[in-house]
């Protein structure tokens, strides 16, 4: 074993030194350039990133899978810029995107499936981008809400954040799709729209005082389970993983009390080019880490 390590460390080298060297001419630069464009070599190339796909499926498969995985969609703009797109038409790719997440957890059997949306920093963008923004999340609604998936599968929606902060025909569109899949309890998926993470917290803790000051609470049995009952969240299990794309490495004020011990995740990737390669290695790499929730 060592010794076919060592024969391929060996081969690896001598064909890197000989591309490095390549490179250095003109002559060279064309025969790689000639070799990368070829038919055959994309061929190959599909090939064996189609057997790699399949291996890192089948590796994620077999092991423990995590039951809530939260996403942080971020990068729909900048993928839009480096395109020549409307950052409009970036959403859009974006919104189709949800569409293939949902599928994929879906097909491994990922029970609860959390997505950032649109939080409530968002409103201070210009007002035509807010405006096209909250039109796209009603149209996705409306059309969620007749997609056979949804209903085939069993898929509760939940819309979570401070609903009363949306305009009133984005409001019916998600009052009517968590009304169509109230029943349903096979998977879940959260879409927060308007949502904080601090706003959520403090709209628990009003909720608390109240129950409290109705004598409908005690305040000796307030704990961190009474703190997630009355979360947006209360009817789910925290997220094991948290996932993150377009390069940024922040939380953004979403779901600050469920990620306490919480798997944290970032890609480089923008969400609208996400594919499934990049969410199965999100997940395999949660795999590969030991939780041991303080302990």
């Amino acid at each position: 074993m060592a010794a076919k390590s060592s024969l391929r460390s060996f081969i690896g080298g001598k064909v890197d030194s000989f591309v490095t060297r390549a490179l250095r001419s003109d002559v060279g630069r064309k025969l790689i350039s000639m070799v990368l464009g070829s038919p055959l070599y994309k061929s190959v190339k599909d090939k064996v990133d189609r057997f790699r796909d399949k291996r890192l499926e089948e590796l994620v498969r077999s092991r423990p899978l995590p039951q809530h995985i939260a996403v942080i969609m971020d990068g729909n703009r900048r993928y839009a810029r480096r395109l020549g797109l409307s950052e409009e038409e970036g959403h859009r790719l974006g919104r189709n995107k949800l569409q293939d997440a949902l599928d994929w957890c879906l097909d491994l059997g990922i029970k609860v499936l959390t997505v950032y949306a649109f939080s409530t920093e968002n409103f201070k963008r210009n007002e035509r981008e807010v405006r096209s923004l909250l039109n796209l999340c009603r149209e996705e609604l409306e059309r969620a809400s007749k997609d056979s998936r949804i209903h085939r599968n069993q898929v509760r929606v939940n819309i979570i954040g401070r609903l009363d902060l949306l305009p009133e025909e984005l409001r019916a569109s998600a009052q009517h799709i968590m009304d169509a899949t109230k029943h349903y309890s096979k998977y879940i998926l959260n879409i927060a729209l308007a949502y904080g993470g601090r706003q959520e917290i403090i709209d628990a803790l009003r909720k608390i005082a109240e129950d409290v000051k109705g004598n409908k609470l005690s305040i000796k049995d307030i704990n961190e389970k009474t703190v997630s009952s009355y979360l947006y969240t209360k009817d789910v299990p925290d997220p094991d993983l948290i996932f993150r794309t377009s390069g940024e490495e922040r939380i953004s004020n979403f779901l600050l009390w469920q990620l306490a011990y919480s798997e944290l995740y970032f890609s480089d990737v923008y969400w609208p080019a996400l594919r499934k390669r990049d969410f199965l290695r999100a997940i395999h790499t949660y795999q590969q880490r030991k939780r041991k929730f303080g302990r």
